[in-house]
């Protein structure tokens, strides 16, 4: 692969926010975080808390973008499918992500330790749930983002991005 910046999706999933009924602070947290290290955000979307919904758009934007980022519909309510939607578009789980986004987000609060995110890799692209609220999005984010690109680097060479110093 050529080198190029990272491409990233940004898929929010929000019944309220699919109603127009909440604002997506969450989603624009992602791209204020990703493009100032300039990351190239080609998708965005906010959909409900629909199985199929989920998977459709991860599924698409695999094959456009090297990193899809979610944010809600990891918790344990009901309507919480992110991650079995997620499960059904991967290929393969990378299970280190989300255990440290819920080590390092636990130290700030301990309900941390019931979210369900799920990573993963699908062809040559890596999904990773976020959580639903923009404190726990940053919090996560902090974690994960150095390690995107040598992720990427490893599924299909190397990137001119690289972790900050």
């Amino acid at each position: 692969m050529s080198t190029h910046s990272i491409t990233v999706g940004i898929l929010t999933i929000s019944d309220a926010g699919s109603r127009g009924q909440r604002v997506d602070t969450s989603g624009q947290v992602i791209r204020e975080l990703v493009e100032a290290r300039g990351w190239r955000v080609l998708r965005a979307d906010l959909v409900s808390d629909e199985r199929e919904q989920i998977a459709d758009r991860m599924r698409r934007w695999s094959d456009e973008v090297d990193l899809v980022l979610s944010t809600g519909g990891t918790g344990l309510g009901q309507r919480d499918v992110t991650p079995e939607a997620t499960r059904t578009v991967i290929e393969r789980e990378v299970p280190g992500l989300p255990e440290a986004m819920r080590y390092l987000s636990a130290q700030q609060t301990p309900m941390a330790w019931l979210s369900r995110s799920v990573a993963g890799v699908r062809g040559r692209c890596l999904i990773i749930n976020l959580p639903g609220s923009p404190k726990a999005v940053r919090e996560c984010l902090g974690v994960v983002l150095p390690l995107i690109p040598h992720a990427l680097e490893t599924l299909h060479g190397p990137t001119n991005i690289h972790p900050a110093a």
